[in-house]
């Protein structure tokens, strides 16, 4: 029975272990990166764009058509003709035109020698696809910096709800043995009533932190596109360091995606004007075209060709020039509102550099805050546990009020609030960091 008792724990503990994912920061930011919405609707459209190249191209290859139509004059036409011509001068005779079935068919050939304008449309195309490809990271940098926040915070949750219930111990502890004074005839009531409201805030506080902390892994497993009733366990550690070195000061913001789409942004402007400026030349292009064309009155021997059903054929080449002499100054507009939309692009890129450098700086200066605020909440809440002890202890001796016990209590919690607030807010500036500086991409591989 013990054998039998056994091996069914080890297999419902081997079910339970596969029922739960274990997952690290970079694992949730990796999985993100490729499941998200989001950031799969930018792959599309980076496919798109790569269609799109494929479609200016074609402007430069040959054009090949082939075209034919029948045609059954159930009444043919009629014309007047002078009489001179069947030597009746002064006469005129009524004519009926052609035969009743015609048909012709052709094949065209057409391809473009020279064109500016569809060299600069493609060199468009492919600037539009490196946009496109850059929208892909900056999507999957912006989920990273998401994910990340989440994580921690939901990481911040779990050190609360560990802090509260050993807030909880230790407060039960006191409860427990105010309770046997009280019993003994060696403490007040009041005291115990004191300390069993204070027992209660503790215990709502960790129902209200299990809340919150069920919602945020709820909101990962979503992200993530985890079933909600999969039991998600986060590996990482709340303290861990997310830089890899001490941060210094950045003047080179050209790793950031957003400086990075600004710069494609303004070499586009560039191309769109150069695009306009090449409209102006000429296109040349090679034409060719071979026909056949019949002419019948009778439709049983249609497709025989004899000496009365000839298919006439007829074939030619030639170049194909066009020079743009006057548009109304349509083109002129259009280059004038390039040339504005390069300048804005160039005072955007200018003033997101400024900003940057304004937004690292104070980064470097929350990130130097946080870090000091949580080294010294850290120091404090082991000061707090041990005052808060050293008052315990004396209440019981009889030196200290029930009072003075609730004031430390509170003291030790409020201190503790203060290391997570200070924690959860060092991370921020960290990730700050990371997203100005680019690093952030090391926590994830693009697809």
């Amino acid at each position: 029975m013990k054998t039998i008792a056994l091996s069914l724990a080890c297999i419902l503990l081997g079910i339970m272990a596969s029922a739960q994912k274990n997952l690290s920061l970079q694992q949730c930011i990796q999985m993100a990166v490729e499941r998200n919405i989001n950031v799969e609707q930018t792959r599309m459209d980076l496919e798109k764009s790569g269609y799109k190249v494929s479609e200016t191209r074609s402007a430069l290859l040959p054009k090949v058509n082939i075209n034919g139509n029948f045609t059954d004059y159930i009444k043919k036409s009629k014309t007047l003709m002078p009489g001179a011509i069947f030597g009746r001068p002064g006469e005129s005779f009524i004519v009926e035109m052609g035969t009743q079935y015609n048909t012709n068919a052709s094949i065209n050939i057409t391809q473009v020698l020279y064109s500016q304008s569809a060299l600069a449309a493609l060199k468009i195309a492919k600037q539009m696809e490196s946009i496109s490809k850059l929208s892909v990271d900056k999507a999957s940098e912006d989920l990273a910096i998401e994910v990340s926040k989440l994580y921690f915070l939901t990481l911040t949750s779990a050190r609360q709800k560990n802090l509260i219930d050993d807030n909880i111990a230790r407060v039960k502890r006191l409860s427990d043995i105010i309770q046997l004074l009280v019993e003994n005839g060696m403490g007040r009531e009041t005291d115990f009533e004191r300390i069993s409201v204070s027992l209660e805030n503790l215990y709502t506080q960790q129902s209200n932190t299990e809340a919150i902390q069920e919602q945020q892994l709820n909101m990962i497993k979503y992200i993530l596109e985890i079933p909600l009733a999969e039991t998600i366990i986060l590996t990482d550690s709340a303290e861990m360091s997310l830089l890899l070195q001490t941060p210094e000061l950045l003047t080179d913001f050209s790793k950031h995606i957003d400086i990075q789409m600004l710069e494609a942004q303004k070499d586009m402007n560039r191309l769109n004007e150069g695009l306009i400026k090449a409209s102006y030349q000429p296109t040349v292009s090679f034409v060719g075209q071979y026909g056949l064309t019949g002419y019948r009155d009778d439709f049983r021997n249609y497709f025989r060709s004899n000496s009365e059903n000839n298919w006439f054929s007829s074939s030619f080449i030639g170049l194909s020039l066009s020079i743009p002499i006057f548009d109304g100054f349509e083109k002129r507009s259009k280059s004038r509102q390039a040339r504005l939309d390069y300048r804005k692009t160039a005072m955007t890129l200018e003033n997101k550099k400024e900003h940057f450098s304004v937004s690292y700086q104070n980064a470097m200066n929350n990130y130097q805050n946080h870090k000091n605020n949580v080294a010294r909440q850290k120091k404090n809440i082991s000061l707090a546990e041990k005052v808060y002890q050293e008052t315990a202890l004396k209440y019981r001796e009889g030196l200290a009020t029930m009072s003075d016990v609730l004031q430390d209590e509170l003291g030790l919690s409020n201190a503790q609030a203060a290391y997570l607030s200070a924690l959860y807010h060092f991370k921020e500036a960290e990730l700050d960091i990371i997203s100005l500086n680019g690093e952030i991409r090391q926590f994830f591989t693009l697809i």
